[in-house]
């Protein structure tokens, strides 16, 4: 593939018309400040209950804060590198394959499709596993018994997930939900780092050594470095950029340094505080770890479902937005022109005819 010295420009969109890919969803549309708390809602899911015993345990204190440290300083640049790609060669690259194509290639596409996806998957899986656990946890504190196994509460998380997806079309429609998700986030956020201070303050003193044998270390440490590089990288920046309104580049780049500004401190304050009120006895959920009120604790978990279920349909937009543009390429042009926010009349049949041929289109794949 031949790369011109056109192709490697970086185009100014506000001078230049620009190359858009076809696409269902909205793009250029949210602000960066809401970018920057879709960013923020991935890094403070509740994943960050983990942090304490994945990263901290295996690694310790200096290995750990070195670590975290290092993993969000490289992330921060990695990400302003590929913000900065987004309008390259006069075309805006609203997915990551179509900027790796364009760079590299049809077989990059392929790959980073596959790849990206693959990822994609395996962290909503991992958001449905998490709220199930979240749910469970919050079952135990009343009934201690074997009657509902993790499987069944994994089950209704996946139910829930899947309800909650009916009423997000695509990303841009989160918007007033990344503020429930904030909320969310800060209770069991709070919680945690409160309770936890109550029990380090009580507590002797704690063991700060990595546990395990020689082996058994060589694979905590290979897990922590994995948790570590995925903590601060969603795996579709260009899907999140593209929603954001002009300029795009400097807008994401405010999103990015708000992400790794004020975003971050929750995560670090939950995941310091919590491996130094438990040491290396430190689990991989932390609020299985906490003493306090039955209301309180069942409260943290509860918002860890909840918020779970949230953040997962930023992960999943990828999908949508695949499923949606392969829909709507095979409907009728006479139902694109319609406005799909009109409820009655003619505009809004035509909407229940769009959503109808969509679902037809997913029962075929």
């Amino acid at each position: 593939m031949n790369i011109t010295e056109a192709d490697t420009k970086v185009y100014d969109e506000e001078s230049v018309g620009l190359d858009v890919p076809e696409t269902a969803h909205q793009i250029s549309t949210d602000s960066w400040f809401q970018a920057g708390f879709v960013l923020t809602t991935g890094i403070n899911s509740a994943y960050v209950l983990g942090y304490s015993g994945t990263v901290m345990v295996p690694l310790s204190w200096i290995g750990g804060v070195v670590g975290l440290i290092l993993a969000t300083a490289i992330s921060l640049y990695a990400n302003t590198l590929i913000a900065k790609l987004h309008l390259l060669g006069g075309k805006r690259h609203i997915r990551y394959r179509d900027l790796a194509g364009f760079i590299y290639g049809k077989k990059a596409y392929a790959l980073t499709w596959g790849f990206q996806y693959v990822n994609l998957f395996m962290i909503n899986t991992g958001y449905i596993i998490l709220a199930g656990s979240a749910l469970k946890a919050a079952y135990l504190l009343f009934r201690d018994d074997s009657v509902m196994k993790l499987p069944y509460f994994i089950a209704i998380a996946g139910f829930v997930c899947a309800l909650f997806a009916i009423g997000i079309p695509h990303l841009s429609a989160l918007r007033a939900w990344l503020g429930v998700s904030t909320v969310l986030s800060l209770v069991y956020i709070i919680v945690a780092l409160v309770l936890s201070l109550k029990d380090g303050i009580k507590a002797p003193p704690r063991d700060y050594g990595v546990p395990g044998t020689h082996t058994g270390k060589i694979f905590t440490t290979i897990g922590a470095v994995a948790n570590l590089v995925f903590a601060f990288n969603t795996g579709m920046l260009p899907e999140i950029q593209a929603t954001v309104r002009k300029p795009a580049v400097g807008n994401m780049l405010k999103a990015l340094y708000f992400q790794f500004t004020a975003g971050v401190l929750p995560m670090y304050a939950v995941t310091f505080v919590g491996y130094w009120a438990y040491g290396n006895s430190t689990s991989a959920y932390l609020l299985s770890n906490v003493n306090g009120p039955v209301w309180v604790k069942t409260f943290a978990n509860i918002s860890a479902f909840l918020q779970s279920v949230i953040a997962l349909h930023i992960f999943a937009s990828p999908m949508y937005e695949y499923l949606d543009t392969k829909s709507h390429q095979h409907i009728p042009s006479y139902v694109h022109s319609r406005k799909p926010h009109v409820p009655g009349g003619k505009e809004g049949q035509a909407h229940f005819i769009t959503k109808a041929l969509a679902l037809a289109k997913y029962l075929r794949l």
